[in-house]
């Protein structure tokens, strides 16, 4: 379970080091390996280490591509994946154009979400954070039966 929150920075060519914290659980599982794409709905990317990632790939393939938006699920997921391992210092080197959809510069969020992480430019993250807790605090909850029974 990946979770909080780590500002971090991206160096000159665009690495990173995962906080020691993770490295040693994506080490152990997946032997460094990891996998990057793009979120489908916000402006960040997804971080996911190679096992949680294959469950990913092994759901797109049961849905059909006949359907439009399941297409474009499997285009933008897929088409966008890119396998990293972690170098000998626990960084990874994102690519260009995943730098550029998530509109990264050189201070980043790193978010844990259980079974990934979110990349996030810091300054965007901060302001996802800003309208976050004020949709909460507004109480204007969208009907969900999932959370019909959750508590805090």
């Amino acid at each position: 379970m990946f979770r909080g929150a780590s500002s971090l920075s991206l160096d000159d060519k665009g690495r990173f080091a995962v906080p020691t914290k993770y490295r040693d659980a994506i080490l152990s599982e997946d032997q460094g390996t990891v996998i990057c794409t793009v979120a489908l709905n916000e402006p960040c990317l997804w971080l996911y280490p190679l096992a949680e990632w294959l469950e990913i790939e092994a759901r797109l393939l049961k849905i059909s591509n006949m359907n439009p938006r399941a297409r474009r699920m499997q285009r933008m997921l897929l088409g966008n994946a890119t396998e990293y391992q972690l170098d000998k210092n626990g960084r990874i080197l994102l690519a260009p154009s995943l730098r550029a959809h998530a509109e990264l510069g050189k201070k980043i969020m790193l978010v844990g979400l259980m079974n990934k992480f979110e990349i996030w430019d810091e300054d965007r993250w901060h302001e996802q954070m800003r309208q976050d807790t004020e949709i909460e605090r507004l109480g204007d909850l969208e009907a969900n039966p999932e959370f019909d029974n959750f508590s805090l």
